[in-house]
């Protein structure tokens, strides 16, 4: 207890495991808390200050399991492990304890085992600090502010890393992009309004550090020292800021793994000016990653994702989430997607290849800190394998490209810079790790079994030793009845003697007798036999005993050497993990774009957004699925592009940057609102697109308001989210961005709504010159089409039927007259009195809007309680004369001329009805 106490203190803040033979035990508050946390019994043991200890404990084979329990519900956990054998501290005396210690901090941004980690997503451990836009500190609240933000990240189960610049408004946006697992940052700054609310949006746990880990001077040399570099500009540079931030990343990470250091990649440098910009609103709206339930299943990434790798699904992860600005390469990226669209047959094989890949940058991570198995060990050289083996297949494509001229001249050059990383694979390690590793290893090395036969001639005949000990005994005996002729000695074992040769009585002569009386040592007499022993015997005996902790051993030399070799090769390695990954991404890519029939985007520097037969790659997947029929296609043109397409059935003269989208609800205004918004970010990522052809101008910012929820946690309704993200769009959008709006306004009174939604519109044509999708109910706003030059109306086509309608999902020129919503409302289910009573409400309102100009109060409205039908369950009404009529005739007693005369009857009766209803 005394110890426990001890490492408790240095370590309040965390869970303490406590290594006891077997199992992590936990004591006092800790078991408490774990007990209820976990679902297991708490106990007790001892007393501590006259009170019982409480205690609970997990099994060791368990433990990862328990552990990412703890750690998703924001808990850190110390690791204390003993750092010596039992057996050793008993030598010090009966009442030494075991020595023990810290070994590591688990905490949520720093996980590597695969159990904790979801192996198709990064998990970020994020740095960010805040740099004031003057001298002073700033007193303006973070969020929202032009202050900029130094934010670095690193993924420390594979060394991915990254480092960049934001302001304070978009901060938001890159929590959600990075999605980390935790957020290293000041004091002060997480005190900052709405900060650890967004932390919780992105869902990332806030860890405060003092204000001097935030040192850009042990950044710098932190950085250096980690990539063996003495300057930073090859890497781009860096400011004081970022190196603040990386340097709070870099002391984190030595504290929490108690001085190992992670394999550290060369940083991307990412920031404003190098990636479409989405905000946080955008990527929830859009579903990019995730769909609003939580879970990708229905985001964007769940229906482009073909990836076979979980390092390429991270990949093709970080690309969707960071769509580039740069569009050369863009390009390169699309070149890269064509050339396997097109090479079938390569791109099969690079896929096969690709499956036997494990996560190489994992396994890395984890021999690098010590935590490793022989599975890291095999990942690693299948790894290496597969690389070989699509290294291979790209430079037989390079060379038969080049040769024949059937995939233009080789390999482009995202391509052929995969190729080259790949073919640093094939080496002496590949060659050293196949030798050295059976085919599947275990997972634990402590009891061997992973070094393959004839690698090491020590380790063989140790095992031999161990697996054949009855062989080499039999052996040994054959050799000493030949050499003493005494054809009944045997070679026997028992607990007590161990080995020890026995003959009989009456044969027991030679063996007491020169010269055999000096090999065979006499050691025991029986009443019917005598026993004897050998000094080979005994040496023999000696090397069987010890033999499999001798193969143990030699296994665990062998496992040393091989991780040594690994680190000395991290370098290559790194580049070969990343090569494997965006391999992969390519391959996935173009295997989505040959199956789905997406098409190339061309993406320029123009302000164009042309799409021709576009569609939504998410929900046309699931009609797909669904067998619910195909999905309409559809066209959209903001801006003229330089060589325009043409989409049928628009004015390709037009320069309209705006589009108004009126038409019925249900009729897929924010299904083609979200399609082109999720196009252009598709195109950007270096994506083939849904679509018959696609001409995009590089997009700087995207901006999606779709969707109505309120904040009640913030106090805020659902029309107050709506205005601030509003807001927040005509504050921050250029025009070069693409704005995606949907029903402003409708949260407050009509005139409240229609006035805002007019001025929005107005602002984003006359100041902003964005491009932008704007649909609305608020069937007035059409009329803006006529006034201002930038804006062209369209609506989404229903056909009538009876009182029915048919949503035909196309988009075309003009505007909606009616929105449908009461036949919407019945195909949802309303009651149909419901439906009967809005239909005579809407009818009073449109007869009292034409004749006054104005909606007109509605006193000689007869009262829902009067005007509804005597069955409302069934909606059975009163039938009218004419159906009392109807029924009262037999067709079969009628003449030609009764039939006739009957038929003019009814006729009548309905004139006279229409005339009462229109008196009234």
């Amino acid at each position: 207890m005394a110890q426990f106490l001890e490492i408790k203190a240095a370590n309040p803040d965390c869970i303490l495991w406590y290594r006891m033979g077997d199992f992590y035990e936990l004591f006092f508050e800790d078991a408490v808390v774990a007990s209820q946390a976990l679902g297991i019994v708490l106990t007790k043991r001892g007393k501590h200050l006259g009170q019982d200890i409480p205690m609970c404990g997990v099994p060791i084979h368990r433990a990862d399991e328990y552990l990412q329990r703890l750690i998703r519900r924001g808990y850190r956990v110390a690791v204390c492990e003993q750092l010596e054998d039992p057996a050793e501290a008993r030598k010090r005396g009966s009442k030494a304890v075991v020595k023990r210690d810290v070994v590591r901090l688990v905490t949520p941004g720093t996980l590597t085992e695969d159990t904790l980690l979801d192996a198709r997503a990064r998990n970020y451990l994020t740095a960010i600090f805040r740099v004031p836009a003057g001298s002073a500190v700033s007193a303006t609240p973070l969020i929202g502010s032009p202050d900029k933000v130094a934010v670095a990240s690193l993924d420390i189960s594979t060394g991915e890393c990254e480092i960049g610049e934001t302001i304070g408004a978009d901060l938001p946006g890159e929590l959600v992009r990075l999605s980390p697992g935790e957020v290293l940052a000041t004091d002060s700054m997480l005190a900052e309004p709405h900060l650890k609310e967004w932390l919780g949006v992105a869902g990332a746990a806030a860890t405060p550090l003092p204000n001097a880990h935030f040192d850009s001077l042990a950044g710098e040399r932190g950085l250096k020292e980690r990539l063996g570099v003495s300057e930073l500009g090859a890497f781009g540079g860096f400011s004081r800021a970022e190196l603040a931030a990386v340097a709070a990343l870099l002391k984190y990470v030595d504290l929490t793994q108690i001085g190992r250091q992670p394999v550290l990649r060369p940083p991307r440098r990412t920031g404003s000016n190098a990636a479409l910009l989405i905000d946080a609103a955008t990527r929830s709206s859009l579903e990019l990653v995730k769909a609003t339930s939580g879970g990708k299943e229905g985001s964007l990434l769940a229906a482009i994702d073909r990836t076979v790798t979980g390092s390429g699904a991270r990949e093709l992860a970080a690309r969707l989430a960071t769509p580039l600005r740069d569009v050369a390469a863009i390009d390169a990226r699309l070149d890269c997607v064509g050339y396997l669209v097109e090479a079938e047959t390569l791109r099969q094989d690079l896929r096969a290849a690709l499956r036997t890949a494990p996560d190489m940058a994992r396994a890395v991570t984890r021999l690098a800190f010590g935590r490793g198995s022989p599975r890291d060990l095999a990942a690693i050289r299948d790894g290496l394998a597969a690389a070989e083996t699509a290294a291979v297949k790209l430079t037989v494509a390079a060379g038969a490209g080049v040769a024949d001229g059937s995939m233009g001249l080789g390999l482009p050059a995202g391509l052929d810079d995969v190729r080259q990383r790949l073919a640093l694979a094939a080496g002496p390690l590949l060659a050293e790790l196949s030798a050295a590793l059976v085919d599947e290893p275990p997972q634990q090395r402590r009891d061997g079994g992973f070094v393959r036969a004839g690698y090491r001639a020590s380790l063989d005949e140790a095992l031999e030793l161990r697996d054949a000990s009855r062989n080499v005994m039999a052996a040994l005996e054959a050799r000493y009845v030949d050499e003493s002729g005494v054809r009944s000695l045997k070679v026997r074992h028992n607990n007590i003697l161990g080995f020890f040769i026995e003959v009989t009585q009456q044969n027991a002569k030679p063996l007491l007798s020169a010269p055999l009386s000096d090999t065979f040592r006499h050691r025991q007499t029986m009443s019917n036999a005598m026993r004897f022993t050998t000094t080979e015997l005994i040496e023999t005996e000696g090397r069987i005993a010890s033999a499999a902790e001798r193969a143990v051993a030699i296994e665990q030399e062998v496992f040393a050497e091989l991780c040594a070799r690994i680190a000395g090769a991290d370098a290559n390695l790194g580049a070969i993990a990343a090569a494997l990954a965006e391999l992969d991404v390519i391959a996935a890519l173009a295997e989505l774009a040959h199956d789905n029939a997406y098409v190339r985007p061309t993406v320029e520097e123009s302000e164009a957004f042309e799409i021709v037969g576009g569609r939504h790659p998410v929900v046309e997947q699931a009609l797909t699925a669904s067998r619910a029929g195909p999905f309409i296609d559809n066209d959209c043109l903001l801006g003229r592009p330089a060589t325009p397409v043409a989409p049928a059935g628009f004015d390709e003269t037009s320069d309209a940057r705006i589009w108004i989208v009126t038409g019925p609800n249900m009729a897929g205004k924010s299904t083609f609102l979200r399609q082109n918004a999720l196009i252009a970010v598709l195109a950007q990522m270096g994506s083939y697109v849904p679509a018959r052809a696609a001409h995009i101008g590089i997009v700087d910012r995207l901006f999606s308001r779709v969707g109505a929820a309120d904040d009640i946690a913030r106090g805020r309704s659902t029309f107050m989210v709506e205005m601030v993200e509003t807001a927040g769009i005509l504050n921050q959008a250029t025009s070069r961005s693409l704005v995606i709006l949907d029903e402003i306004g409708r949260g407050t009174a009509t005139f409240d709504g229609l006035s805002i939604a007019w001025a929005t519109l107005e602002y984003l044509h006359e100041v902003t010159g964005c491009r932008a999708l704007f649909a609305t109910h608020y069937h007035e706003l059409t009329a803006l089409a006529g006034r201002l030059k930038g804006v062209d109306n369209v609506t989404v086509d229903v056909k009538e039927w009876h009182d029915d309608i048919v949503f035909l999902h196309k988009v075309r020129a003009g505007a909606a007259d009616r929105s449908y919503g009461i036949q919407v409302a019945k195909l949802a289910g309303l009651p149909a009195t419901v439906v009967t009573r809005a239909s005579e409400v809407l009818k009073r309102l449109e007869k009292s809007d034409r004749r006054s100009g104005g909606t007109a109060p509605l006193d000689d409205l007869p009262l829902f309680a009067a005007a509804r039908p005597t069955n409302p369950i069934t909606d059975e009404r009163a039938p009218s004369p004419i159906e009392i009529a109807l029924a009262a005739i037999n067709p079969d007693e009628l003449t030609p001329r009764g039939a006739l005369d009957e038929l003019y009857r009814l006729k009548d009766m309905q004139r006279s009805t229409d005339k009462a209803r229109s008196n009234r």
